[in-house]
């Protein structure tokens, strides 16, 4: 073979090789690639409330940024704790994960037995959302303010009553938090879940909630409920017109459901922060923004440490609450 030949044979022959650095890097320095199969996202919760709906909108995008499907596992039961239970149990691998709400931090204290420790068995990935819950009144009750209306109910211990989705739940120690914070004596009716609460509201069986934004707001914009102000620390994009409870006559007040994700404890640090950044970004995506305000739902992006001290401080929060009102779990 002449010279020339030879070499542009060579030349050819090298750029079709693998360039055995950088298959030493993929190797040695990447690790295995993640994820190498299908993740698990356990759903501890029923299909089409505010917990399983966030938990497809985040499957659906960490499919096709991680390239892998993620599919939802609705195990719902004890109030979230079934669907905990298996993620904590769960390889550390990054493959189970978990999309949890509120009461992951309140039923430590409502609970005098659990099947894992909240902290120590879960390692905090990301923060998907907070749903605040709106101070709705019958229109019977003549209150146009966070401020009258707890004038009102000071001069009436004992005559006002709430609904809410039953014992323990965000709904009702909602009320409890402001009945503590404002020295007003309100009435518990538990029903079994928001929508008959929601019900007896709207007849005038009971005279207010603290109700889910998605299931209040329509009967507010039609005229049958009034609207106060929302409970969380910020004024949500889905009402931006509703003040807050805190700058209406009750600073501090802050009570929301919010919705994470966490991994079983010892899951590595590099798979938490590479869940941490892709959940981060799709919070971002205009379409999940949409999908998420339809549900009265706001993004608040927080890393693996801010959400684990987020945690510990709920955990404290609610606990003194639950104690000093002597709460207890349907």
């Amino acid at each position: 073979m002449p010279a020339r030949s030879m070499r542009n044979w060579a030349l050819t022959m090298s750029l079709l090789l693998p360039f055995p650095g950088h298959a030493q890097t993929a190797s040695t320095s990447s690790g295995p690639a993640y994820p190498s199969r299908p993740v698990r996202l356990v759903v501890p919760a029923p299909p089409g409330g505010g917990t399983d709906i966030l938990g497809r909108i985040v499957a659906q995008k960490l499919t096709d940024t991680l390239r892998q499907q993620v599919i939802i596992d609705n195990r719902a039961g004890a109030s979230g704790m079934i669907g905990s239970e298996i993620v904590a149990r769960a390889d550390a691998d990054g493959h189970t994960l978990l999309i949890c709400f509120t009461t992951h931090v309140t039923n430590p204290s409502l609970f005098a037995k659990m099947p894992y420790d909240t902290v120590r068995d879960f390692a905090p990935v990301a923060m998907v959302g907070v749903i605040p819950s709106v101070l709705v009144l019958h229109p019977s009750i003549p209150s146009q303010s966070v401020k009258e209306f707890i004038a009102y109910a000071r001069e009436r211990p004992g005559r006002l009553n709430y609904g809410s989705a039953g014992s323990g739940s965000a709904t009702h120690l909602s009320t409890v938090l402001f009945n503590a914070m404002t020295g007003t004596r309100m009435v518990h009716v538990p029903y079994k879940g928001s929508s008959p609460a929601l019900t007896d509201l709207l007849a005038g069986q009971v005279n207010l909630m603290f109700g889910n934004m998605a299931s209040a707001m329509p009967h507010v914009r039609g005229g049958k409920l009034r609207a106060l102000a929302v409970t969380s620390a910020k004024r949500s994009a889905a009402a931006p017109e509703l003040p807050t409870i805190a700058e209406n006559g009750l600073p501090g007040y802050e009570a929301t459901s919010w919705f994470a994700l966490f991994a079983p404890a010892r899951t590595p640090a590099s798979l938490v922060n590479k869940l941490n950044g892709e959940v981060n970004t799709l919070l971002q995506l205009p379409d999940v923004k949409e999908r998420m305000a339809g549900l009265g739902a706001d993004a608040m992006p927080m890393s693996p440490r801010e959400l684990a001290a987020y945690v510990e401080t709920e955990i404290v929060k609610w606990g003194k609450l639950i104690k000093a009102a002597s709460a207890r779990a349907d």
